[in-house]
């Protein structure tokens, strides 16, 4: 089973130094590891002797690397898109389009490379996937995507589906984002009416699960790089993401990261078991209580919108949506409070 790993902290503490030396000793144990460079400019001839291209290449024995590009990605999924518009629309606009004027898109680029990694996860050739990326909330604004579509396709799929543009745009919007953003929201009007497709929530089930995607901190003992990391800690938590552990670049107090692991950074470094970790959401429905797992967030930072059965969580410039139980969902939330790193909504 392939597992992603990438990592998260301030600019400059060593992202990329951690990436490469956690790449470089799973492949000596004999793990295929491809590690993935998703951070522009970065001068690949001088951490690997060679540069590194759109397509994987063998680095080292069982070790191979690449870089992602927007223009790239766009452009092995811009022929796709033209011919899907040519099978479903009758009047294809695209043609009059290139496709790397789309990078200029919000969000685009993290989307292509999100569509990317699944993809290479889905191969199973590698057991590990290191990505190097950004590792700020650019990041996780990429990791939150599948919560993020699914949040808005649930909202406006009625006002898409009954519009007139909206069912003209239907049939090709359908296997466009199948193909090129990997998600899917046919409504299903023959049994059960509008039923949302398992694409996303599949890929919220894999953000969430420890043993597919798993996020390490980096940091220095500067207190600027600590806060940063603790923020996206936090951040972290509410996309769903299971942060395993911190790698720091010298000394830091164990309380700034308890109860996670923290490990200095050197050049031969193995993954730091997640096993500290606690768990994003847990829900104890005797008690009528949701526990949130917020590290150093507090209650003027958060902000609880309820709609039905599904509560909305805003805190670290992310959003989170969580369903409540059949046995919560007819309550409201009456009360919410801070508690050893915990934001505990109470039902009533």
């Amino acid at each position: 089973m392939t597992q992603i790993i990438t990592l998260l902290g301030k600019g400059g503490v060593g992202k990329t130094t951690v990436a490469i030396a956690l790449a470089r000793t799973a492949a000596r144990t004999g793990r295929r590891t491809l590690f993935m460079g998703h951070r522009n400019g970065t001068p690949w001839n001088d951490r690997w002797g060679r540069p590194l291209g759109d397509s994987a290449q063998e680095l080292e024995p069982q070790l191979w690397g690449i870089e992602l590009s927007a223009t790239t990605l766009l452009a092995d999924y811009w022929e796709k898109m033209k011919g899907l518009e040519a099978q479903y629309l009758r009047m294809p606009v695209l043609q009059e389009v290139f496709g790397a004027e789309l990078g200029i898109l919000p969000g685009m680029d993290a989307a292509l490379a999100l569509s990317y990694l699944r993809e290479r996860y889905d191969e199973g050739r590698y057991d590990f996937i290191i990505y190097d990326g950004p590792g700020d909330l650019q990041s996780l604004r990429m990791w939150g995507m599948p919560e993020i579509l699914n949040w808005y396709l649930r909202r406006f799929r009625q006002i898409l589906t009954g519009s007139a543009l909206g069912q003209a745009l239907t049939p090709f919007i359908e296997p466009m984002l199948r193909s090129v953003l990997q998600v899917s929201f046919t409504p299903d009007l023959g049994q059960s009416g509008n039923k949302m497709t398992s694409l996303l929530d599949r890929g919220q089930a894999a953000v969430g699960d420890r043993t597919q995607v798993l996020v390490y901190l980096v940091t220095s003992d500067d207190p600027e790089a600590i806060a940063v990391a603790q923020f996206l800690w936090g951040s972290a938590q509410q996309v769903g993401l299971t942060v395993g552990g911190v790698y720091c670049r010298g000394t830091v107090h164990p309380e700034c990261f308890a109860p996670l692991v923290v490990a200095p950074i050197a050049e031969e470094l193995t993954p730091i078991p997640a096993a500290a970790a606690p768990a994003a959401i847990t829900l104890d429905v005797p008690a009528q209580q949701a526990r949130l797992y917020l590290p150093h967030f507090d209650k003027r930072q958060v902000k609880l919108t309820q709609l039905g059965p599904e509560i909305t969580i805003e805190a670290g410039d992310q959003r989170r949506n969580l369903f409540l139980p059949p046995e919560l969902s007819g309550k409201q939330a009456v009360g919410a409070k801070f508690q050893d790193g915990y934001l505990i909504i109470t039902f009533g």
